[in-house]
């Protein structure tokens, strides 16, 4: 995990959203208020929520290139 957030991509999204039918988007593994407010979060929530998603790795985010 980076620890300055300006190594990270702009947002966990990588553009296969779940959010709709799911209270965690399937594709970056936030939850749906997480994704609708990401703009609007400071640097340090949004900090946190790239540690538990990675930490969680459960997204597709982690897992697409894993065999």
């Amino acid at each position: 995990m980076a620890s300055n957030l300006h190594d990270l991509p702009d947002s966990p999204c990588i553009g296969v959203c779940s959010t709709l039918f799911d209270d965690v988007c399937k594709g970056c593994g936030r939850m749906a208020g997480e994704v609708s407010n990401w703009v609007f979060l400071s640097d340090d929530e949004k900090r946190a929520i790239w540690e538990r998603i990675t930490r969680e790795g459960t997204a597709m985010r982690f897992t697409r290139d894993k065999v």
